[in-house]
């Protein structure tokens, strides 16, 4: 019987979702602890790899087991999340096809990066504090238009990947404004009307994602926001540009793997 997870982790203090010699991952730790409860060794695959230090919501994978769980949906939640360390939560479990695939059967992942303009000790955990006076994100979105549609990436890719091609198809992929809870909420200086926003987020939707491609897509929109470069570059990048060429990649702790449609 094939079972689907719907999880979210935080990345800090692990070396991404796939297993590693050596370095913690959260497969590992899902796999163990899934083992451990069920009394058998389970073998949990994932929707996809994540960087070291990027975080998850709403991740799915899957596991097999030879019979059905002893225990409800419910009890089976409660007794994994008490087991798993406090970095990982386990939202649901539920029986799925024999051929449904957690990888594979996905349509669409989507990123998220955070990024804030000005020091807030609140926000450091899960945003990158970006220093740069005076970002264009109007340029930045315009550069984000030459991003949409099928191409190939492979100038945002890390050296050393193993993907066969670097075709990805994005079907969104924007700059926006957003006010933290804690500024809502709590009133922490906020900012007065008619001044930039200090806190926005960058959203990218594709089929499928390259080795340290949304990282590097950031930083060279950054390149941009700064004016280092027109927005067309990016489309020049695409079209015969190399990994060298593109701009550097932002900190992991900053990006989600945010949603995975089937």
């Amino acid at each position: 019987m094939r079972y689907c997870l719907s999880l979210s982790y935080v990345g800090a203090g692990f070396c991404g979702w796939q297993v590693q010699p050596g370095a913690p991952s959260v497969q590992e730790c899902l796999e163990k602890t899934l083992s451990r409860l069920l009394s058998t060794r389970v073998a949990v695959t994932g929707a996809g790899r994540t960087d070291s230090g990027v975080n998850a919501v709403n991740y799915v994978a899957h596991f097999e087991l030879d019979r059905p769980l002893p225990f409800g949906d419910s009890d089976f939640c409660y007794k994994l999340n008490a087991m798993l360390p406090c970095s990982v939560v386990v939202h649901g479990v539920s029986c799925v096809a024999d051929d449904f695939h957690a990888r594979f059967s996905a349509r669409e992942r989507s990123y998220t990066y955070f990024l804030h303009r000005r020091k807030d000790p609140f926000a450091e955990a899960f945003s990158w504090r970006c220093g740069y006076p005076g970002l264009d994100f109007g340029a930045m979105n315009e550069a984000c238009a030459f991003l949409l549609g099928r191409h190939g990436f492979s100038c945002f890719e890390k050296t050393g990947g193993d993907n066969k091609t670097s075709l990805c198809t994005v079907s969104e992929a924007f700059w926006a404004p957003y006010v933290p809870s804690h500024v809502s909420v709590m009133g922490y200086a906020a900012v007065p009307d008619g001044e930039v926003p200090d806190y926005w987020y960058f959203r990218i939707s594709a089929d499928r994602f390259l080795r340290n491609m949304v990282r590097a897509v950031v930083g060279s929109l950054i390149e941009v926001g700064r004016g280092r470069h027109e927005p067309g570059w990016i489309a020049d990048l695409i079209a015969a540009g190399t990994r060298s060429d593109a701009g550097e990649s932002v900190p992991g702790h900053a990006l989600f793997l945010n949603r995975v449609r089937y």
